[in-house]
This record gives structure tokens, sequence and C-alpha cells, in this order.
């Protein structure tokens, strides 16, 4: 969805009720200043110009399907009131120049240079190169910018701070050069292709598709186009608010832990004589362990009955959601923590001493059984968990959470209904 209109000043900010949507109607007047302040360091930094534009992209919450994309399972994702947003203007050149808060100095990058450099794995650059190049080999026009971002998906969130910024990039490109025409999942994808070819990280396309799409959605990826299908459900009338806890742990030197996980039941779905696990019935999987083992590792045989059982459980999820049957999505949503802990084994890493995501499930287990729901959120092994949590809890799951990961470690989430935007100004 496009809000699809442009800044003419640097003091122009989005308009009130485009900010309410996005981000609720109690932020406005934060997002206003958080506007104003991108439009002025745009300014500072490449001069005035009519031609700015701002364009967000939102972080996403798993809310099931652990693990399961990658393997073209079946997942429900929703977009966050958490984003990164750009003040762009075209730069005129083949140049792209992007400043990122947090940054000292920007990332340049050379449109005229496309191919893929083992020297950009897991950077920023790689990002944009890899963004210009899937959307040219496509056939839609890209060309060089001038860009301020600012985000409030943190790195290290759990809400894929990596997606929100390609699936960003990927609506400057078009915003900027195509009219904003390109369709949400295509977008998504584009996003993908340069996570896994110019960063180097085999990752799936959940992330991607929830950032660009908008929305509470379900997602099946078992055909050669991902099937979309946007709910409704209204947590905060149910009486629930999510959140994400962040309980620590640095995602940066794990690319090897997450790229074990996809590889691995690849093996056994490659053993049993598929590409990916969606191709093999499950009854045969397991009836066919014994062939498996010593074939493939025995963890990737446990990863394997996680990705069946996962799969289940998200729609079933989907469906007791339809129904409005918040107490067997929540079943749903605590089995899918306890499978990833037990089966897939992506809560810390083997043999460390540092096991924050297994305790804060455990805590949030004494203080939430019977009463909400909580699992992991994202790839694992660092990061954040998924809770949701009472409205008359929140004070007090808030306190005890923070008390042992920090001031600020639990962050509450609103649904935001809109992917990729351009937006309106006053």
């Amino acid at each position: 969805m496009s809000l699809n209109t442009r800044a003419k000043s640097p003091s122009a900010v989005p308009a009130a009720d485009a900010l309410s949507r996005l981000y609720g109607s109690g932020s406005i007047d934060a997002q206003t200043e958080r506007y104003a302040a991108l439009a002025a360091r745009h300014a500072e930094l490449f001069g005035e110009k009519d031609a700015l534009r701002f364009v967000s992209a939102p972080g996403r919450t798993e809310v099931a399907g652990n693990h399961t994309d990658h393997n073209n399972g079946r997942v429900l994702a929703a977009a966050v009131n958490l984003d990164t947003v750009a003040a762009v203007t075209p730069s005129g050149t083949d140049t792209v120049t992007l400043y990122s808060e947090g940054y000292e100095k920007p990332f340049i990058v050379d449109l005229s240079d496309l191919e893929p450099k083992k020297s950009e794995y897991e950077t920023t650059d790689g990002l944009i190169r890899g963004v210009a190049a899937r959307m040219k080999e496509l056939g839609f026009r890209i060309g060089g910018f001038d860009a301020v971002v600012t985000s409030t998906v943190f790195k290290g969130s759990g809400l894929s701070s990596s997606a929100a910024f390609e699936v960003l990039v990927c609506a400057v490109f078009d915003s900027l050069f195509n009219g904003f025409t390109v369709d949400a999942k295509l977008r998504a994808q584009i996003g993908q292709y340069a996570e896994n070819v110019f960063f180097g990280k085999p990752c799936g396309l959940m992330d991607q598709m929830a950032s660009s799409v908008g929305g509470l959605v379900a997602i099946d990826f078992s055909g050669p186009e991902p099937v979309v299908n946007a709910m409704k459900f209204d947590f905060d009338a149910a009486g629930y608010v999510p959140a994400v806890v962040s309980v620590g742990g640095e995602h940066g030197n794990l690319t090897h832990e997450y790229a074990a996980i996809p590889a691995e039941m690849k093996s056994v779905a490659e053993a049993l004589g598929g590409k990916t696990l969606r191709d093999i019935d499950p009854a045969d999987m397991e009836k066919r362990i014994p062939e498996l083992k010593g074939k493939v590792k025995d963890r990737a045989i446990l990863r394997a009955l996680h990705f069946y059982d996962e799969n289940a459980r998200v729609a079933k999820a989907t469906e007791a959601l339809r129904g409005g049957d918040i107490g067997a999505f929540f079943d749903m949503l605590v089995a899918s923590g306890e499978s990833s802990w037990k089966l897939l084994q992506n809560l810390y890493v083997a043999g460390s001493d540092n096991q924050e995501m297994p305790l804060a499930l455990e805590m949030s287990r004494r203080m939430l059984a019977g009463k909400g729901a909580w699992r992991i959120h994202g790839g694992g092994f660092a990061g954040t968990i998924l809770a949701f949590i009472p409205k008359d809890m929140v004070s007090e799951y808030t306190e005890k959470m923070n008390a042992v990961f920090g001031e600020g470690a639990v962050t509450p989430l609103m649904i935001r209904a809109d992917g990729a935007v351009e937006l309106k100004l006053n």
C-alpha cells in the first residue's frame, strides 16, 4: 500500500492520520518529531531539495512457524509498529549515498557495478547492491539516491532489521524510479535474493514477506509463488498485548548456526529424494528414520521432525484465530516454543554458558501459564522471545523481565496494517 505523497521542504512531516495508522494514535507527536529531525538531517547533509520524500518499511513479528519458511512451510507473521524510515532524494548519478543513524560514515555503493562481492557479505553495502542488481535484472529502473535512514527495528531485536532494510531499499528504488509499482510479494523476493546472494545468508522469505505486505498474514510457501492470506484478529480487544523481550546475545557471529538449520533439514529431504522437507510426506519421513540414521546427522532428523510438527501447528493456530479461539491459539504458540527448545535446538549455541532464551521462556511460563503465551521469536540462539500478555499483567511481567534482562527489555507491539509505504504529508 502506498500512502503516496512526497515532502516539499525539510520542515514537512507526514500527516497525523498517516502516522496514527502506522504507529498508533498515542505516538503522533513523537513520530512527527522523528520525521522532522530526519528531514532536517537530510537537508544538513545534502542541501534542501523539493524532491524529498519519505519511505517506511516495518519490522515483523513471527507469530508462529519457527524455521519453516526456508523448507517451503507455513508461517503466521505480522508487520509491527517499529520500522525503518528513509528521507530520500534522487542523486542524479549512479551512486547511492546512505547515512544510517548510529554510523558515522555513509554507505556508498556504485550502481555501475552490480556483481556480488564476498568482501561485502554481511554488510549494508551488499544488501543495497543486491537489491539494485535484482531489480535491474527484473527490468525495473534503478538510479543513485541520497538517503538518511533511522530505525526503531534495532539490530538483534528479533524483529528482522535486515528484512526491513532490504524492503525499504527496494521501496526507495521503486518510489524514486518506478512510480511505486512493484508488487509487495515481488518486493519481498527481491529482498530475499539480496540477503541470500549478496549478503551471504541463506534466509527464508517470511521476514521480507511480512515486512513488505503488512498486517497479520498466513503464508504458505509450498507452491511456486507464496500464498498470502490476510488475517484479522484484534488482540487488544481480546485483552492481550503482544510483546517481544530482548534477552541479550549477539547475532553477528551466528550466521553459521542459522545456516545449519535449513541445510540440515534439506539434507533429510535430499536423503529421501526431495529438495525440501515440504516435498516429503511427514509420515513417510518418520517411517524411514532407520535408513536416515547414519546417513544424516541425528540433529537433522530432530530438526526435520520439528518442521513437520511446526507446519501443522501453524495451520492449527491460523484456524484458531479465524474461529476466535484464543486458548487454542496460545496452546499452539507454547508448543512451538517447546519444540524449538527440544527438537530444533536453536535456543542457545551448544556448549555455551549463556542461556538467556531458555531462562526468559521459563520465567514467562511461570508467570503466564494458563493466562497467555510465550515462545522463541525469530532465528534463535540470541535475541528475543515473543509473549502475549493479559493487559492486567503487563506491568508485573515487564517489571520482572526487565529486572533480569535490563531496563527496556520488554517492548509492547502493535500490529501494523501496512507494509512498505510512501507517506502522505501535511
